[in-house]
Formats: structure tokens, C-alpha cells, sequence
């Protein structure tokens, strides 16, 4: 059936919610890029706050560039999300694992690390992007975008992550949600929200129980008047092809292409989100350096 993202409101549109079941998207990406269980896990976690994020976008044009990097096993991780809730990422170390963590969960935060920071680039088509960046405060992803939306958008938000990976390295389930407080909003409304999704069960043990991600909203929810404004179908999806890595060939410049012809060889590219292959030939860079 595909994966959903629901957009709604509660209290008077005073709050925004985005959330998402994205099992099959991270069972898609994790597939791709051969993950270990804890690399699994964090890529998992991003590609959702990505469909999540991307979903805020206002116009059809916008990207929006989740980045993060602790200086841990892991490396760097990135997703671009689009305004249909669509996604792409890749993982640096797609191998990093370690040992679960004190709680024995899958010890995210231990492969990310936390010297480094969360970057969110958002390409709005303006002549320079807008960039937000904040420490690492977990390395756990959710945790440091709740402090990325308090401090980068001044918005109070409460984001929750979850990735369920089966001891075969499958994704069981995953998906996530960001509750955020408009201004005006009742103090007491966010201190009885903040409350509930303190003492929720674990989003993956509600999917994995035959919750929908409605359930999962309505839990939250309940006695409030929330309402779903939209809902759509997202997935895992690159759009590269062999004109935009052409164009990133010919961004190395014209010294170094002229290196590579010289040495007579085919060079190949990889697409960092797909691992899908593009060859170019030695007359097919001659042909690229006449061109430029």
C-alpha cells in the first residue's frame, strides 16, 4: 500500500501536525545502501524527518537539505526531501554498528556522535538559500531537531523518530511525527501534549501492534479537537539521471576533466543516493571539454 503522510491541525490551528508511517521508504533506502542494524536506525530516522520536513515546504520548487554530522562511525548523513513528502538520503558509513545502548536500544547516538552539528539547508529558489545549523545536542536526531526548531525557527516542537529493525537487518516499521505550537497557542495545551507524548508508548511498538499513524496522532490527540487537512502517499525516490551528472563531472573543472581524458580511460560515476552507475567514455569527455 505504500506509506502516508497526514497533515492536521488541533485547538484552533494553534497546533501543526506532520506525521508519517515511512516504513516502506526506509526499508527502500536501507536496502540500497546495504545498512548495518544502527546505521539502519539513523538513516531510518532521517529519512523521516526529511518526509516530515519536506512536507512544510510551501511551493512545489522547494528542496530542503537535512544534514548531520557528530564526527561519528557513521559519518556524514544526509537526506533531500521534497514538498510531496518524497526523500533521498545516503549514510557515510552504511557498516557503522555498535553494541545497543544503555536502554538497549540501537545506539544512534553513539554512531552519529556529538561534535558536529545539524544543518537544514531550504532551496526556495531565492538567490542564496536559507541555512539553519545547531550543535548536536544527542546525536539522536529527533532531540536535536526539536532544539533546531526552538532555537533556528523559534517554533516549541515536539518531534518523535522511530525505526524497528529486526535482528535479519529488516526494517520492521518506522515512521514519526513533529507537533509544533503556533504563536497564541494555550500554555496549558502544551503542557498537557508535552505530558502525553512523555508517557506514549514508542511509536514503533504502536505500528508494529497494528496502530495506523491516525492511531498513533489520535493518541495524542484525544478529547482535542484535531483534524487530518491532508493526506499523501510518499516514498523513497532519486531523480538523478545522466544530464545533472554530467553537469557534476564538468563542476570538477576544466584542468582535471582534461586530466581524466588524458588518461584515456571511461571514468564512472555513482549517484550518492541510488548507487545507480553513469559511464563516461573516453570520447564522451573530449566531447564534454569541447563543450565547456
Amino acid at each position: 500500500m505504500g506509506d502516508k503522510l497526514i497533515i492536521g491541525t488541533a485547538s484552533n490551528a494553534y497546533v501543526r501536525i506532520i506525521a508519517a508511517e515511512t516504513t516502506e521508504l526506509v526499508k527502500e533506502a536501507c536496502k540500497i545502501h546495504n545498512c548495518s542494524a544502527t546505521a539502519s536506525a539513523a538513516l531510518g530516522r532521517m529519512a523521516t524527518a526529511g518526509a516530515l520536513m519536506g512536507a512544510m515546504l510551501k511551493n512545489d520548487k522547494d528542496v530542503l537539505t537535512l544534514q548531520v554530522n557528530g564526527k561519528g562511525i557513521a559519518g556524514n548523513v544526509v537526506v533531500t526531501a521534497y514538498s510531496n513528502g518524497n526523500v533521498k538520503g545516503y549514510i557515510g558509513n552504511p557498516s557503522a554498528d555498535l553494541p545497543p545502548n544503555s536502554k538497549g536500544k540501537l545506539d544512534v547516538g553513539g554512531i552519529i556522535g556529538t561534535d558536529g552539528n545539524l544543518t537544514v539547508i531550504k532551496d526556495m529558489g531565492l538567490r542564496d538559500p536559507y541555512v539553519g545549523q545547531i550543535p548536536l545536542v544527542s546525536g539522536e536526531i529527533g532531540d536535536d531537531l526539536t532544539y533546531y526548531f526552538a532555537m533556528s525557527e523559534q517554533t516549541p516542537s515536539a518531534v518523535a523518530l522511530g525505526v524497528l529493525v529486526d535482528k535479519d537487518l529488516s526494517v520492521l516499521c518506522s515512521g514519526g511525527f513533529i507537533i509544533q505550537m503556533m504563536p497564541g497557542a494555550d500554555e496549558l495545551l502544551a503542557d498537557l501534549l508535552t505530558y502525553r507524548i512523555q508517557e506514549m508508548p514508542h511509536i514503533t511498538s504502536m505500528l508494529t501492534s497494528g496502530k495506523t499513524i491516525e492511531d498513533v496522532v489520535s493518541y495524542v490527540f484525544e478529547d482535542i479537537d484535531f483534524k487530518i487537512q491532508e493526506q499523501r502517499q510518499i516514498a523513497y525516490e532519486c531523480d538523478c539521471n545522466r544530464e545533472k551528472v554530467e553537469k557534476a563531472l564538468i563542476s570538477i573543472g576544466k584542468k582535471d576533466l582534461q586530466e581524466i581524458y588524458e588518461e584515456g580511460k571511461t571514468e564512472e560515476l555513482k549517484c550518492h543516493f541510488c548507487n545507480k552507475s553513469y559511464s563516461f567514455t573516453h570520447e564522451q569527455i573530449g566531447e564534454i571539454l569541447k563543450n565547456i
